[in-house]
């Protein structure tokens, strides 16, 4: 009972769990046409992007605690003491569903061809960005993230026909 009981939580936990990293791309944004802009980065700054709260952890804790609680000496006392767990337990799973769907982030600060200024907050991703580095923007289904821009080398580059 244990055992399935620690189970059911981990579960929950990790339902909860989402990603701002702009090395994952979601399932619904494969094979669709990003808009994609040109941008040089001002500045970064490292923040955290708070948990979530779903109510999973609380319901989850709040089931585990309950039935721990009830455990406890006779029908009466088992009672008492099963609503407290109950309720201990919510807060408990709360604070560890927030916890664990936490997630380091940076904040970019960038400047678009046209001087437009802009601020995206991101998780870290396997790209370092510093102040001067040329970006692009990739926008898809009204969700950004700031890549590095693929260094273009002459001969990459197709010739245009002449018109």
């Amino acid at each position: 009972m244990k055992k399935s009981l620690a189970l059911l939580t981990f579960v929950a936990v990790l339902a909860g769990c989402s990603t701002t990293s702009p090395d994952v791309i979601q399932r619904g944004d494969a094979q669709r046409l990003s808009q994609v802009q040109d941008a040089t980065v001002l500045s970064v700054r490292a923040v955290t992007v708070d948990g979530s709260q779903s109510g999973g952890g609380g319901v989850t804790g709040a089931v585990v605690g309950g039935v721990a609680g009830s455990q406890v000496g006779g029908n009466k006392v088992g009672a008492v003491v099963g609503v407290l767990g109950a309720v201990a337990g919510a807060v408990i799973g709360n604070s560890v569903e927030r916890y664990a769907t936490s997630e380091d982030a940076v904040e970019i600060l960038i400047q678009m061809r046209n001087g437009e200024r802009r601020a995206i907050v991101q998780a870290k991703g396997n790209e370092t960005l510093v102040a001067g580095d040329p970006v692009i923007l990739v926008t898809t289904g009204g969700k950004t993230r700031v890549i590095k821009a693929p260094v273009v080398t002459p001969s990459a580059v197709p010739a245009q026909p002449k018109s």
